[in-house]
């Protein structure tokens, strides 16, 4: 089975936002699933039969919505002769777009891991929900970091950290009241402690067993020695938690700031995850800001002007990027007018405006996703390119600081 790539996942994760959005007047979007080993001919056969069913909708338009739906999907099929390995899935219907108007819309998509289940579904909506579970993160680790005064369970699902439950504890301090025995006090400590660890398993051990047992990879352990030591040798786990700590760990923090404290000594444990991928290459690039050696690039017009030279090493996109370049020639002067625009799945065709030198209006226009655009650029000078996540601190901050756009430089370039 082919690999995905991580332009393939951008352009899957934009194609649903843009299928979320569509609605029906009525149970007129058809959704068609065809998995790998199904044979075409069947397929062909069991739409006949739906369009057959569809003759006794009581509504004259749905009915001929739902039966141009399934024309259009008989007559793709005619051009597929054999179903790709992972699949195909095929959207078709009369989608509302406003002013009492329909428009029919039909969309296929490549799925990145092979479709399990032959399904037709007629709705209001397009039915995504397989598609949707392809875009979660597998594999949950367990995180617990702990000292004697407070506890702090949660689990990094894919490249997201998410905190669960804070406990904190009775344990008094080392200096006893006066009155008290230091063998009393000592002993009264000791109990406290055990009761404390003993919350901190179960309420770990409650929410680890919640999760699925196929997708649970393991548990790391973080707090100052010698408590996680003591934790983990007091076998507090439940049993089938106990063989999956990967590790113990040296950090200082054990609230919702030690999570990720944890996740970062762990590295060497999770090196293998994209999110330590993630992680390493964005720390590149800030170690390249903050040396301020010129070979960090951040906003789509630096990035742009430094791969037009081919002096990007590494382009780095935010998974949430969604951007488009419109250009236009302008019919009265020849001027090339370019520029870019965020958008948002719905959002009609913009009208570019008038030319930025002789004020004409311009009507014609080009329009390219900025991703693919500075993808295929930076293929032409053989700069890498990669793709990160909003589910973690850094990932978030390329977004939301940078656009979603930055690159590191092979080279000083000024600009």
């Amino acid at each position: 089975m082919a690999e995905t790539s991580a332009h393939d996942r951008y352009e899957f994760k934009k194609k649903l936002e843009i299928l979320r959005d569509k609605k029906g007047r009525s149970t007129e979007l058809v959704a068609l699933y065809i998995p790998p080993d199904k044979q075409i001919s069947d397929v062909t056969a069991d739409l006949r039969e739906e369009h057959s069913q569809a003759a006794n909708i009581k509504s004259k338009m749905t009915k001929t919505n739902v039966q141009g739906a399934i024309d259009s999907l008989l007559s793709r099929l005619r051009y597929l002769d054999k179903v790709p390995e992972n699949g195909i899935v095929y959207f078709t219907g009369a989608v509302d777009v406003g002013s009492n108007k329909t428009s029919m819309e039909s969309y296929v998509v490549n799925p990145p891991e092979p479709i399990v289940t032959y399904k037709y579904h007629c709705n209001s909506e397009f039915y995504l929900e397989p598609l949707e579970y392809m875009l979660k993160e597998k594999g949950t680790f367990g995180l617990l970091v702990m000292d004697r005064r407070e506890a702090t369970i949660g689990t990094l699902v894919g490249k997201k950290i998410d905190s669960h439950r804070r406990l904190t504890s009775t344990v008094p301090g080392k200096q006893r009241k006066g009155g008290q025995s230091a063998q009393r006090f000592q002993s009264l400590r000791l109990i406290a402690i055990h009761e404390f660890y003993k919350r901190i398993g179960d309420a770990a051990s409650e929410i680890f067993l919640a999760v699925e047992p196929k997708e649970f990879k393991g548990i790391l352990i973080g707090g100052p020695s010698p408590t996680k030591e003591e934790f983990y040798d007091g076998e507090f786990f439940h049993h089938e938690l106990a063989k999956k700590v990967l590790g113990l760990f040296d950090i200082a923090y054990t609230d919702e700031s030690g999570l990720n404290e944890l996740v970062n000594a762990a590295g060497e444990k999770l090196a293998d995850l994209e999110l330590m991928e993630q992680k390493t290459i964005m720390k590149q690039f800030f170690k390249e800001l903050i040396a301020e050696s010129g070979r960090a690039s951040y906003g789509e017009k630096s990035v742009r002007a430094n791969l037009e030279i081919n002096a990007v090493e590494m382009l780095i996109l935010s998974e949430d990027l969604r951007a488009e370049r419109l250009t236009s020639t302008c019919p009265s002067c020849g001027e090339l007018n370019q520029k870019t625009r965020t958008w948002r799945p719905g959002e009609h065709v913009p009208n570019m405006g008038h030319c930025f030198k002789c004020g004409a209006e311009q009507d014609e226009i080009e329009i390219r996703d900025v991703v693919d655009e500075l993808s295929e650029m930076s293929d032409k000078s053989n700069a890498a390119v990669h793709f990160i996540s909003t589910d973690f601190d850094e990932g978030n901050q390329l977004m939301s600081a940078f656009g979603g756009i930055v690159a590191v430089l092979r080279y000083n370039t000024g600009q």
